[in-house]
């Protein structure tokens, strides 16, 4: 095979060409610190690469949704800890009321100590949070306790507020107000009412007062249990993320020592190939005539 001096020059500017495109590469790898910056670079590094920050991203969701569960179950027990505060102080009333000594004057201020409580419970039953009311179930939208309307309105859904808390895991955030913040639950505080206003039996009352409270407690240890399983759940799901990101980052992320050492070799490369191809193309006919 004849070889002759255009080929030896085109395989030499072939070869510099090859060089300069890994330095080129080396170089985009240093700026940007990832192993690839297009599929074509490494088509299974960057399938990988989706796979992981899919992870990533799904993981990072999940946290958000972390923050809404403690953002409900934390104003839940705040607001069931002010109804249950109420709830002690309308009985330590009705005990009052209940011993027969009190003169009219005194029922009246019981009576209207009860009520003002009354209307308490009523604000902490129409909390929100978030622009939602968090004690009609899944009727965030609508105020779930109004007892100046005629008649009065009370919560109509006992439906669970869900949230995704892992991947196909729903776990329901809302106290259901089936027992509290009821129908039954003010119409046995206006009854108490009517009968210290009457002299009626208020003594029957207590026993009715302290199923209110323990069925708030019941509530609040039911939130504390919940709280418990999502802490858990969410200290998994950091964990998680942290294996996403370190996965991920193996996959993308460059190791600066070496890409520093193949630049140096590369460089090296270059500029014997440099010298080697002057060497090669330069001589012409006129340099042998001379």
């Amino acid at each position: 095979m004849r070889v002759t001096q255009s080929m030896i020059a085109n395989n030499s500017l072939r070869h510099l060409s090859n060089t300069y495109g890994r330095l080129g590469q080396l170089q985009e790898q240093m700026n940007t610190g990832k192993k690839i910056t297009r599929p074509s670079d490494d088509p299974v590094a960057a399938m990988k690469g989706i796979a992981y920050r899919n992870n990533v991203l799904q993981t990072e969701q999940f946290k958000r949704n972390f923050a809404e569960a403690h953002n409900w179950i934390d104003n839940s027990d705040a607001a069931l800890d002010q109804a249950t505060k109420a709830m002690h102080r309308i009985r330590d009333l009705t005990i009052q009321a209940a011993n027969g000594t009190y003169d009219e004057g005194q029922l009246d201020a019981i009576t209207k100590e009860i009520n003002e409580i009354m209307q308490q419970l009523e604000n902490i039953a129409n909390t929100e949070v978030g622009g939602k009311y968090i004690f009609n179930g899944t009727k965030t939208n609508e105020r779930p306790v109004d007892l100046s309307a005629n008649p009065p309105i009370y919560p109509v859904s006992t439906d669970d507020v869900k949230i995704e808390l892992g991947k196909g895991i729903f776990i329901p955030v809302n106290v259901k107000p089936d027992t509290i913040f009821s129908e039954e639950f003010f119409t046995s505080i206006q009854n108490l009412i009517n009968d210290i206003e009457s002299e009626g039996d208020i003594n029957s009352h207590l026993s009715i007062l302290d199923k209110r409270v323990d069925e708030l407690l019941k509530e609040r240890s039911s939130l504390g249990a919940k709280s418990n399983r999502i802490d858990a759940m969410e200290q998994r799901v950091d964990q998680q993320e942290e294996i996403s990101k370190k996965m991920m980052s193996d996959n993308e992320d460059v190791e600066y020592e070496q890409v520093i050492t193949e630049l140096i070799m590369e460089e090296s490369l270059l500029r014997a190939s440099l010298s080697v191809s002057s060497r090669i193309i330069q001589p012409t006919l006129v340099d042998f005539l001379r």
